[in-house]
Parts: structure tokens; C-alpha cells; sequence
């Protein structure tokens, strides 16, 4: 299983791509696949015919997943992209920070 910088929660930027400067929240991790689901980034359109759960049928927008390499982890207190770093803590907690300002990520 790969190791990826970004979990469920975060909130990144995305840095390459047709969605490039878009915000979002991490709403789903794939490591296996090195993919992450962005709430509003990535949208993808599906033509629903109508059905008994849906009568109405139409066009529905649900967000694809985008390579993990394109989004940067917004750093808390600049509120701009930065890398994330590792260190543990004196308590022996590994934590996530961001390497801009030092913050500590992880709640």
C-alpha cells in the first residue's frame, strides 16, 4: 500500500490540471490507487434514465477521483499550498505538519 501526504478531511488545492486553483475537502483516499476524491473538483456528468428510486431521471454530477500528485495540502495558518512534513512528537505521536509554517496538520 502506497503512503499519500492527503486523508479524508484535509483540505488541499489542486496545483495541475483542467481544475487547477480549485479548492476542496478530501472526501475519499484510494492508496491502492494513489487517487483522491475532491469535493467540487473533477466533476463528471452521468445520464440517469428514469427509475424507481429516481422518477425523475436527468443528469447527475458526482466528483471523479484526480492523481493524488495533483493536490497540495493547504497549510492552516497562510492559507496557501505547502508540502507536508512528519516528525513525532515528545508524547511519541507521529504527526503531520505543514512545512511553510510548522503547524502540526493532524488534529
Amino acid at each position: 500500500m502506497n503512503s499519500m501526504h492527503v486523508k479524508k478531511g484535509d483540505r488541499v488545492i489542486v496545483i495541475a490540471g483542467r481544475d487547477k486553483g480549485k479548492r476542496g475537502e478530501v472526501l475519499r483516499a484510494m492508496p491502492k490507487e494513489s487517487r483522491v476524491v475532491v469535493d467540487g473538483v473533477n466533476i463528471m456528468k452521468r445520464h440517469r434514465r428514469p427509475s424507481a428510486a429516481n422518477p425523475q431521471g436527468g443528469i447527475e454530477e458526482t466528483p471523479a477521483p484526480i492523481h493524488v500528485s495533483n493536490v497540495a495540502h493547504i497549510d492552516p495558518t497562510t492559507d496557501k499550498p505547502t508540502r507536508v512534513g512528519h516528525k513525532v512528537l515528545e508524547d511519541g505521536r507521529k504527526v503531520r505538519f505543514a512545512r511553510k509554517s510548522g503547524e502540526i496538520i493532524d488534529r
